[in-house]
C-alpha cells in the first residue's frame, strides 16, 4: 500500500505537518516509516481516522495527555471518555459563569450613584437554626450559625470532625459584626474561605495521620439587598419563592459529578453507596475550591440551608409543605428536623431557615 508524504497526510487529516512532527515526538501518532535518508516522515492510508480524531479532540480543547488516552481506548469506552471530559468542560465553564456573573454584578454596583436614594424598601432577614444529633450517630458533628449577616451550616468528618465544622464556622463570624472590611466582596468571601481552612487544618492535624478530617461548609452572607452564597460539600441551599422549592447548590460528590457526567441517573445516585464521597471539603489534600454567587433579595422568599443529613431522608416535597406552611423560621426548624428523625435520624440534622422581610422604619 502507496504511504502517503506528510503534506499529503496534513492535507486529508486536516492537521499540520507542524502538528504531526509534534504528535510523533509526543508518541500520540507514530508515522508509518520515517526515511533513513531523507528523515522524511510517511504515513500509512488507514491512519488517517485516528488523525481526524485527535484533530477533533484538540478542537475539544481536550488535553494532549487525555487524548492518547482516549486513542488507546475502543470506540464504546473512547465515547464515555469524551463524555466525562465533556461534562467536566461544562461544569467549569457553569462555574466561571457563575464567577463572571457575580463579577458583573459586582461591578456595576460600584459604578451606581451613591447620591442615588434607594427605589426599593428596605429588606432584612428573620431567620432560626437547629442541629440535632438523630438517632442513630452518637455526637453531632455538624456546626450551625444564624445571625442578622451570617447563616452557615458546616458538616464534619473523621475523628475531629466537630471541631473542624465549628473552626470553620467560627473562622466567618468576623463577617457576622462591625463593617465589611475594603475591598471587593469576592475578596471578602475568599479571605474568609481561606481563613476556615486554616482553621479546620489546625483542627485536624491533631487527628491520627491514617484518619481524614475535615469538613463540609455552606454560608450565605446578607449585604442588605443580596444574599453572597459560598458553598464546598455536599450540605445544601434551597430557595423558596412564590411556592416552588429550588436546590441553588452544586453537590461537591463523586456521584454528582458520575451523574453530571451521564454514567449514573439521580435515581440510581441516591441508593449508591459512596453517595456521601466528597470531591471538594476543607481537608487536607482535598479540592476546597469554593462555588460563590450572589443571589438578589426579593421580599418574601425564603431560604433553607441543611446538612445532608435533612435532605437525604427527607423528600424534596416535604421540605418544600414544610417551608410552605410554616410561616415562623423557628418552628419550621424543628418541623424539619422531627421530619428527619422521624424517617430513622440516620445521621446529625442541621438546619437555617431565613426569610427575607421589609424592615419597619
Amino acid at each position: 500500500m502507496e504511504l502517503l508524504t506528510i503534506g499529503a497526510f496534513a492535507k486529508a487529516s486536516r492537521l499540520s505537518p507542524k502538528a504531526l512532527r509534534l504528535y510523533d515526538e509526543l508518541g500520540l501518532l507514530t508515522p508509518a516509516r520515517v526515511d533513513p535518508v531523507t528523515g522524511y516522515r510517511l504515513y500509512a492510508p488507514e491512519q488517517l481516522d485516528q488523525a481526524r480524531l485527535v484533530a477533533w479532540l484538540r478542537r475539544l480543547g481536550m488535553p494532549l495527555a487525555r487524548i492518547r488516552h482516549v486513542c488507546a481506548l475502543e470506540a464504546g469506552p473512547a465515547a464515555e471518555e469524551v463524555r466525562a471530559f465533556w461534562a467536566e468542560v461544562e461544569a467549569d465553564t457553569a462555574a466561571r459563569r457563575d464567577l463572571a456573573a457575580f463579577l458583573i454584578d459586582h461591578l456595576s454596583r460600584k459604578d451606581e450613584d451613591p447620591a442615588m436614594p434607594p427605589t426599593t424598601k428596605p429588606l432584612g432577614i428573620r431567620y432560626a437554626a437547629l442541629s440535632d444529633t438523630g438517632l442513630v450517630r452518637e455526637s453531632n458533628q455538624d456546626t450551625v450559625h444564624a445571625g442578622s449577616r451570617l447563616l452557615a451550616v458546616a458538616d464534619g468528618y473523621g475523628s475531629k470532625g466537630a471541631p473542624a465544622s465549628a473552626a470553620a464556622v467560627d473562622a466567618l463570624k468576623s463577617l457576622e459584626t462591625g463593617s465589611f472590611p475594603a475591598g471587593p466582596l469576592l475578596n471578602v468571601l475568599e479571605d474568609a474561605i481561606d481563613q476556615a481552612k486554616q482553621a479546620v487544618h489546625g483542627v485536624s492535624g491533631l487527628a491520627p495521620s491514617s484518619e481524614e478530617t475535615g469538613t463540609t461548609l455552606t454560608a450565605m452572607l446578607w449585604t442588605g439587598s443580596q444574599l453572597a452564597l459560598v458553598h464546598i460539600g455536599d450540605s445544601r441551599v434551597y430557595l423558596l419563592r412564590d411556592g416552588e422549592l429550588f436546590q441553588i447548590t452544586h453537590d461537591h460528590t463523586m456521584v454528582q459529578s458520575m451523574v453530571d457526567e451521564g454514567r449514573l441517573s439521580p435515581e440510581e445516585a441516591a441508593s449508591h453507596p459512596q453517595r456521601s464521597l466528597l470531591i471538594r471539603a476543607l481537608a487536607h489534600g482535598a479540592d476546597s475550591a469554593p462555588d460563590m454567587r450572589l443571589h438578589d433579595a426579593r421580599q418574601k422568599d425564603r431560604y433553607l440551608l441543611c446538612s445532608d443529613g435533612l435532605y437525604t431522608v427527607v423528600p424534596a416535597e416535604d421540605i418544600r409543605r414544610v417551608l410552605s406552611g410554616i410561616s415562623e423560621p423557628e418552628q419550621t426548624v424543628r418541623e424539619l428536623v422531627a421530619l428527619a428523625n422521624g424517617s430513622g435520624g440516620p445521621d446529625n440534622i442541621s438546619c437555617v431557615v431565613a426569610d427575607v422581610v421589609e424592615l419597619q422604619r
